[in-house]
């Protein structure tokens, strides 16, 4: 059986994570969950990007250029050590910023690695990592055509809260709530035999 886990982007994997995010982009797929890694392509470096995403764990720092705190992972396959998928966690969201359209978890799995489940590990490993942050509730968004993320969300226990025009695209957008603990401890069977504790 499959195992993954999230681990946190380091100097190792530089080559690897270039490899995902063109990956991506050679099949036109979004770029979801990935901690703003594709300003990479507008001239920041890898390592600016590192520091980055340490800077948004600080909350002087994402206060100023009114953003919410967040961690990014690399979602990570046992067997081989690779790279399936990348999920960003954000917490301590404000009511204002819900409102403007912010979200809890952003998520995706690389498109040869799709539809076979992985999608659904990536939200629960996030939904643990919500939970270490004490997060009760969580808001997660997906535009009404992507079938498939629609579904994983419902499969880990989303309610849907509302249809609207997401402001930052001008997308048809689904918004879902899930209970962190409900959703951790109903699906703790299933999902732990395919996780691997780390990062």
């Amino acid at each position: 059986m499959e195992k993954l886990f999230l681990e946190i982007p380091s100097l190792d994997r530089k080559q690897e994570a270039l490899d995902y995010l063109e990956e991506n982009i050679k099949y036109g797929s979004d770029l979801n969950g990935i901690g703003s890694i594709d300003k990479w392509l507008e001239g920041i470096s890898y390592e600016e990007w590192l520091l980055e995403l340490k800077r948004r764990e600080d909350i002087e720092y994402v206060s100023k250029i009114n953003r919410c705190l967040s961690e990014t992972f690399f979602v990570v396959r046992k067997t081989d050590n690779k790279i399936v998928g990348m999920i960003n966690i954000r917490y301590n969201i404000s009511n204002e910023m819900l409102k403007k359209g912010a979200s809890h978890i952003g998520y995706g799995i690389r498109p040869t690695e799709r539809n076979k489940g992985y999608a659904k590990i990536a939200l629960y490993l996030g939904l643990l990592e919500e939970q270490k942050l004490c997060e009760e509730k969580v808001l997660l968004e997906c535009t009404i055509d992507n079938i498939a993320s629609n579904k994983t969300i419902k499969a880990l226990g989303g309610k849907l809260e509302a249809t609207k025009l997401d402001p930052k695209d001008n997308t048809m957008t689904n918004y879902y709530w899930i209970n962190v603990n409900k959703t951790v401890k109903k699906y703790f069977k299933r999902y732990d035999t395919k996780i691997e504790n780390h990062h």
